[in-house]
């Protein structure tokens, strides 16, 4: 095949299912995506769309080409993600990823870093998507949870995150505080609405806790904490965020069955390049400090 640009027309058009939608992401007149996808058929010999008023559908055939397409736009992303890694000095663009609830930790590391760099662009992408380094999505990533097992990528212990149960003043003076003997009928919390969530501490509070006990759900870290410190019901902090808040009172502590470890992650492509040594070394000086 010597002609990628129809490739990648068919692949637009596979993607958003209209011409119009193919062009407008390609940046060319619709007509182009008519004629890249009429010649390709041609040279093909063999239908790659049905044609309808709605749109373009691909065939058999077109799918098995898309399946082509899409690993070749990947491996592209990929090698993208690879060379804007590359470099001797420490400039240009640096993504970091981890959960949201980790945000507080790492914008004071984040801040300085830059002040140390000023050449850095730093992207922070969070959420429960783990963002794939093979592919260049980013450079380094915050991980909770088991040791990931990517075989490309490098991983280092970063910490251990120690977390407990918590009730604010407001709700103790309102419903007692729990003796923690796994009667928690007269009690309610706060928890995450996620049943799948892989955090010892929730699946914990699932089987522990009669469900409709707890009250407050949500899959954001931040409205769950302000849900505790809001009084509305007991719920779980990890205690370096908790020690902010002297309203607070630790229920059941020292639990080990509720810590959960944070893995530092890299991958081997990038790993030794100057930018991600200088921010994987800084990150780990400061994470001496949060115990």
């Amino acid at each position: 095949m010597d002609n990628w640009d129809e490739i990648r027309t068919a692949f637009q058009v596979a993607r958003m299912g209209t011409v119009s939608g193919a062009a407008e992401v390609l940046g060319v007149h619709h007509a182009t995506v008519i004629r890249h996808i009429d010649a390709l058929e041609t040279r093909l010999g063999i239908k790659l769309f049905q044609r309808h008023a709605r749109g373009y559908n691909p065939t058999e055939a077109g799918q098995d080409l898309m399946r082509v397409a899409q690993a070749t736009d990947d491996q592209f992303s990929q090698l993208a993600g690879r060379i804007k890694g590359q470099g001797d000095g420490v400039s240009g663009e640096l993504v970091v990823t981890s959960l949201s609830g980790l945000s507080p930790l790492l914008m004071p590391v984040m801040a300085d870093f830059r002040l140390k760099y000023p050449e850095v662009i730093l992207r922070y992408l969070t959420g429960d998507r783990l963002f794939r380094l093979e592919y260049g999505e980013a450079h380094v990533a915050i991980r909770a949870g088991r040791a990931p097992e990517e075989p490309d990528n490098v991983v280092q212990p970063l910490l251990t995150q120690n977390t407990a149960l918590y009730a604010a003043r407001s709700y103790i003076d309102r419903m007692g505080q729990p003796d923690c003997t796994g009667d928690f009928r007269a009690h309610l919390f706060v928890g995450t609405d996620n049943r799948d969530s892989l955090a010892p501490f929730y699946r914990w509070l699932w089987e522990q806790v009669p469900e409709e006990n707890i009250i407050f759900r949500s899959v954001d870290y931040r409205a769950l904490q302000l849900a505790v410190l809001a009084g509305i019901g007991i719920g779980f902090l990890p205690k370096w965020e908790a020690a902010k808040h002297p309203d607070l009172t630790e229920i059941c502590t020292d639990r080990e069955d509720w810590q959960s470890s944070l893995w530092l992650v890299t991958h081997v492509d990038l790993h030794r390049t100057t930018k991600v040594q200088a921010f994987v070394k800084f990150l780990k000086e400061r994470a001496k400090e949060w115990d």
